[in-house]
């Protein structure tokens, strides 16, 4: 069995302006700095093995502090990037619908097998997400293991541990900076806790997440 711990990126400004954030390379905004220092101080004393995070920079900035906190020098892994949202990304929704306006009534269908023009399908990207998972868990065998990462990844670990279709709506909470622990056994993933932000009390109120500003 190995112990999963996977963190949600912390708030940029591109989460408050609800853009498509996708694959481009974002930094936190003050918010997601003093969130990414919660955290750290929350688990300091909770050291794990091992700290991984997506190399994209919301997420390796979120890391930093944690990193410091445990005395680990995070590593960073492309397959636990966020869903690749091609002619969409850095534009936010009043922008898409002018623009796009096919595009975006496809995407809300949120149908597994669709890939926006030069992105990547649900199907594609769980795909990538489960074989990093595995990857992690055929190498760190009875580790705990933290990874910083990002909301549709989270998606895709949540419907892999209830066995739910990658069709339609995310179904569950995903904050920034929330705690998401999950086991590996026995080839499948288990959820023990979700969205746990208990750290995050006094900080300003998190926007509603957008589809694809993840």
């Amino acid at each position: 069995m190995i112990e999963l711990l996977f963190i949600r990126h912390g708030e940029t400004d591109w989460n408050r302006q609800q853009r498509f954030q996708g694959q481009i390379d974002v930094p936190l905004n003050a918010t997601g700095h003093a969130q990414a220092a919660r955290v750290a101080e929350r688990l300091a004393a909770e050291r794990h093995d091992a700290l991984f995070s997506s190399d994209l920079q919301r997420a390796r900035e979120t890391a930093a502090p944690l990193a410091v906190a445990w005395g680990l020098a995070p590593v960073s892994l492309a397959g636990f990037r966020e869903q690749h949202f091609g002619v969409l990304e850095g534009l936010d929704v009043p922008t898409i619908k002018a623009r796009h306006p096919e595009l975006w009534e496809r995407w809300l269908e949120h149908r597994a097998d669709f890939a926006l023009p030069g992105g990547e399908s649900l199907r594609q990207f769980h795909s990538r997400v489960m074989d990093a998972v595995r990857e992690l868990a055929s190498s760190n065998a009875g580790a705990r293991l933290a990874v910083v990462t990002h909301g549709g990844v989270l998606d895709m670990l949540w419907r892999s541990a209830y066995g739910l279709p990658l069709d339609g709506l995310r179904a569950c909470d995903i904050p920034n900076t929330g705690l998401n622990r999950l086991r590996w056994a026995g080839g499948e993933l288990q959820v023990e806790s979700w969205a746990d932000a208990e750290h995050l009390g006094g900080l300003p109120e998190q926007p509603s997440t957008a589809a694809g500003e993840r």
